[in-house]
């Protein structure tokens, strides 16, 4: 089992930043990837971004060029730098981690963009 405790979510203005951290606690050694989705009101949650354990990312289309994401192996933490924020960036942000063949998710945190 792993459990995930995310951090970081809140109020910005567009053109801001934030940056989301997600900790991940108790068998992690099988961790091969984490990242973030994100879930829009009424919609079904996007693929944000994803690293695996050597260090590859992955990004969604609306997000290449303003966000990063960042792993630190020691700590077995994940982050994601968010810049150049936009209303529609908007939504609850869910930090998972890949484990074997399954899926492991944070609470959620919110992000919301105002204009």
């Amino acid at each position: 089992q792993v459990q995930l405790v995310e951090s970081g979510g809140g109020l910005v203005q567009a053109g801001g930043s934030l940056q989301l951290s997600c900790a991940a606690s108790g068998s992690t050694f099988n961790i091969h990837s984490m990242g973030w989705y994100r879930r829009f009101p009424g919609k079904q949650r996007e693929l944000v971004a994803s690293i695996s354990r050597d260090g590859g990312a992955g990004y969604a289309d609306s997000v290449k060029g303003r966000f990063t994401i960042s792993g630190d192996n020691a700590k077995n933490t994940v982050y994601l730098q968010m810049n150049s924020l936009k209303p529609e960036d908007t939504a609850v942000y869910y930090c998972y981690a890949g484990w074997n063949a399954y899926d492991f998710w944070g609470q959620g945190t919110q992000v919301t963009v105002s204009s």
